[in-house]
């Protein structure tokens, strides 16, 4: 316990080091409070607005898990099949990259036209801009195994569907989980660059990326930094269930995960 309140005295000394600082410039060099609130303003407009940033949470929540959950079943898929064949990461992966480097402002546009605005047009932008990380470190994962391993299974007549999902995707779950806490953050953020473009916008069906729009347009800064912080607890919790999961799969075997033996 000691411990851990030294782990977290740290961060929370620096986050209170932060505020007094953000407090003490908005009251030195009297910044209105459009252009930079201070921190009770800011308080404020979240007990205030509590209702409508609840909605738009939930509704940010469950777009960007969507996409988050396709991309990782999809990646994984796609991590297999290019495992099969030296020939086939040459082939394909490339275009993997291809679609990690497009940006994705560009694409939303694009997606609007063809999909029309609301849930499944805003899952689809997280979908795309989750889907590299998981498969390029599954994919490292599963051609990675040392040899002597699979030659192992090979003497003992192993398919190649047994040595594929009995020896090489357990030895790619870490990997894995390098790729899902990567793609947890980010799947925030595709969630909200979505709503920037493809969003509902009838009252109370918008997430986060629709109120940061309304807010910035009518100069509510109090309430936008109120949604900022509402999207960075979003993607905290998302970050955290990963970890939760890693450590659950991981603890019983894996020395990363492993609890450190008391010296």
């Amino acid at each position: 316990m000691k411990k851990l309140l030294r782990s977290a005295g740290w961060p929370l000394g620096v986050l209170v080091a932060v505020l007094a600082l953000w407090q003490g410039a908005c009251i030195a060099f009297k910044i209105p409070g459009y252009i930079l609130p201070a921190p009770p303003a800011v308080c404020a407009a979240v007990i205030e607005r509590h209702e409508s940033l609840i909605n738009a949470f939930r509704i940010t929540a469950l777009e960007a898990a969507g996409g988050y959950a396709l991309s990782i079943f999809v990646g994984v898929i796609i991590a297999f099949f290019f495992a099969q064949s030296p020939v086939i990461r040459r082939s394909f992966f490339p275009y993997t990259i291809l679609l990690q480097t497009v940006p994705i402002v560009a694409v939303a546009p694009l997606i609007l036209m063809w999909f029309g605005s609301g849930l499944r047009s805003v899952m689809l932008v997280a979908f795309i801009i989750c889907l590299f990380p998981i498969i390029a470190n599954t994919t490292q994962g599963l051609i990675t195994v040392p040899r002597n391993l699979v030659d192992l299974f090979m003497m003992a007549n192993a398919s190649r569907a047994q040595v594929l999902l009995k020896l090489r995707f357990p030895h790619a779950v870490p990997n894995l989980f390098v790729g899902l806490r990567i793609s947890a953050g980010i799947s925030v953020i595709g969630a909200i660059t979505g709503e920037f473009f493809a969003s509902s916008n009838a009252v109370g069906q918008g997430g986060l990326g629709y109120s940061i729009t309304y807010a910035n347009s009518q100069l509510q800064t109090d309430y936008l930094f109120a949604l900022v912080l509402t999207a960075s607890a979003l993607g905290f919790l998302f970050f955290f269930i990963v970890i939760f999961f890693e450590w659950l799969c991981l603890h019983h075997w894996h020395e990363a995960a492993m609890k450190p033996e008391a010296e």
